[in-house]
């Protein structure tokens, strides 16, 4: 484990503006407020809007989309620059304050970027019957052809201007956001007293959620009794946050004319019905499969069943443990074998300090990659414990960074990626590093790999899984009433138990995973859990691929993931020869887990 003398680095943003209270970033934001004002200036002087017929002056048309999506790039990257910075003080520090009412200042911003993108939505839905001679037209609009489609097939769901416009307000204020906040606050600020090597200290709940894969069971069993003992002090006020972001999603779900949340969902994710029921089938299928792993692993535990607390307990003879210099020097070693260019990106990751790796109270959990326009570069978060889980963790994020970094040069409206695409290169990177340690590590040690690598599949497979059913039974009674939080962990245990099987000891599960997942709590982003399962699955598929064709399929996976910003993943994977409505595709890559679930059961 991570030795607690050792300095771990926080980020550095001071290259993005010097400080939350410095001039830079007060003319930052006055340029951001003057490049709005431009933007709904030129909206209203050319009656950007809903038309009701495609324009017949084509060349005015060409110059004012030309125009305006100039000034929309120009306008979003500097606002999404504001918003890395402050993210990079509330995340780190939700005590912060000063960072907390920035935050604030600049969603309020944000709503009339929002509005103005509405009307901007509505007159590309009408445009779009002469989008090719307007592309024929500007050289701009040609380069945006794809991001324009996409707009204006979403245009359809959307309510009159001024709805939209009292919805972006009242989400910011009242709504979805500020529950949000405050899932996350509530959260990221809880401490509970916890006794270890006879000393007892008030814990956030981060490091004591880090103990559930340490190497003393008591340890773990008492972090997981602890964690389930502070969540319970905090239930009431998230789970009136949870019934308010799900009850938000559905209102607006219906007023913008969807069928369902889960609709929305699918569009935002570039995939159909059909693509995630393929998914979801292959998922079910392999519930045995993994249900195998939790047996085998609570078989070398000694123990006839595996409790909640046992789940990401360590196996093997050998702790497989670094030190940040380790890791960072491992990390680099191994995604040079893939390219120079990809060990070039991580040395510059943890050179230039782009890395917040501490654990330590008020800040958030889990791990994440933010890009941060206008710099071309990326920051991470993770909360480093020296562990192996942990450095593949990293791994992850790094791909995530190496995704934004392919994308440097694309216009902001051409950036991005839905999230089910969102995931090929952090899992193409972690999967790197994970086979280059099999490959290189001793027999007693290739246990404790795989022991990590499927512990993480069967998070990704299984227990997302169990979310996908919570999360629909949840938007199915929130649309009759609010449900309480005894509600909430009874539909939460039930899921478990239908995803888990009888591979877990069903008298121990966790009943607030649905409190502590800030996945949850985002009205922009109902479901937010399967993309990782299609991440997962599709990666693998695509790092298949560069095994077969080696080095010369470099190019291709960079150009890959720069073109995930536009158009359907189907037709992305296609490309590469990926059926992704089949569900054989699939199951290959399940298969290529299940090998490794029999390897581990082999294992001694």
């Amino acid at each position: 484990m991570q030795n607690v003398s050792e300095k771990l680095p926080r980020w550095d943003m001071s290259n993005i503006y010097t400080g939350l209270e410095a001039d830079d970033l007060a003319a930052g934001k006055k340029e951001y407020e003057g490049l709005l004002g431009k933007l709904e200036s030129f909206i209203e002087d050319k009656g950007i809007k809903r038309l009701e017929a495609a324009p017949k002056d084509l060349d005015g048309a060409a110059a004012a989309l030309e125009a305006l999506i100039n000034l929309l790039n120009e306008t979003m990257v500097l606002g999404r620059r504001l918003g890395a910075f402050i993210s990079g003080f509330t995340t780190t520090n939700t005590y912060d304050k000063i960072a907390a009412k920035k935050e604030s200042e600049l969603r309020l911003l944000g709503v009339r970027l929002s509005n103005s993108f509405v009307l901007f939505e509505a007159w590309i839905g009408s445009i779009a019957p002469a989008l090719d001679a307007l592309c024929d037209r500007s050289p701009v609009v040609k380069e945006h052809r794809q991001a324009l489609v996409d707009i204006a097939e979403q245009s359809k769901y959307r309510m009159t201007p001024e709805m939209e416009n009292l919805a972006s307000e009242l989400l910011v204020f009242s709504g979805g956001e500020s529950l949000s906040m405050l899932q996350g606050t509530v959260t990221s600020q809880l401490k509970m007293p916890f006794e270890q090597d006879g000393k007892t200290e008030m814990l956030p709940m981060t490091a004591i959620r880090n103990l559930s894969n340490n190497p003393d069971e008591d340890v773990r069993r008492r972090a997981y009794e602890t964690e389930l003992e502070g969540w319970a002090t905090i239930r009431e006020p998230v789970a009136f946050a949870l019934n308010g972001v799900k009850g938000t999603a559905l209102t607006l779900a219906k007023r913008r004319g969807r069928e369902s949340v889960l609709e929305k969902s699918l569009d935002d994710n570039m995939i159909d019905k059909e693509t995630l029921d393929a998914l979801l089938t292959s998922m079910k299928a392999s519930l045995p499969i993994f249900r195998k792993y939790f047996k085998c692993k609570a078989k070398k535990l000694g123990k006839e069943s595996l409790p909640w607390w046992d789940l990401f307990a360590p196996v093997g003879s050998v702790e497989l443990s670094y030190t940040w210099p380790e890791v960072k020097n491992y990390i680099v070693k191994q995604f040079g074998t893939f390219s120079s260019e990809l060990a070039d990106y991580a040395m510059n990751a943890f050179e230039k300090n782009w890395i917040d790796a501490e654990p330590r109270d008020g800040k958030v959990g889990g791990a994440f990659c933010m890009r941060v326009p206008g710099v071309d570069e990326s920051r991470i978060l993770a909360n480093f414990d020296g562990s192996f889980d942990q450095m593949s963790t990293l791994a992850h994020e790094l791909g995530h960074g190496f995704h934004n970094h392919c994308q440097i040069g694309l216009p902001m409206m051409r950036q991005g990626s839905p999230m089910t695409l969102a995931e090929t290169a952090s899992i193409f990177c972690q999967t790197i590093v994970i086979n280059a340690a099999l490959d290189s590590s001793p027999p007693e040690a290739q246990l404790g790999i795989l022991e990590n690598q499927i512990m993480d599949a069967a998070q990704v497979i299984v227990d997302i899984y169990s979310r996908y059913i919570f999360e629909t039974e949840v938007v199915s009674r929130r649309a009759e009433s609010t449900v309480s939080a005894d509600d909430f962990c009874e539909i939460m245990l039930d899921a478990q138990r239908q995803a888990y099987g009888d591979g877990l000891d069903t008298n121990h599960l966790h009943e607030y995973m649905w409190l502590l997942k800030p996945h949850y709590y985002s009205h922009h982003y109902n479901y937010y859990n399967f993309p990782y399962a299609f991440g997962l699955l599709f990666g693998l598929g695509v790092y298949a691929i560069y095994l077969k064709e080696g080095t010369s399929f470099i190019p291709r996976y960079k150009e890959l993931l720069r073109s995930t910003g536009e158009g359907k993943a189907a037709d992305l994977a296609a490309r590469y020869g990926i059926d992704i409505r089949s569900r054989d595709f699939w199951d290959a890559s399940i298969d290529v887990m299940a090998k490794q679930i029999e390897r581990y059961c082999e294992l001694d």
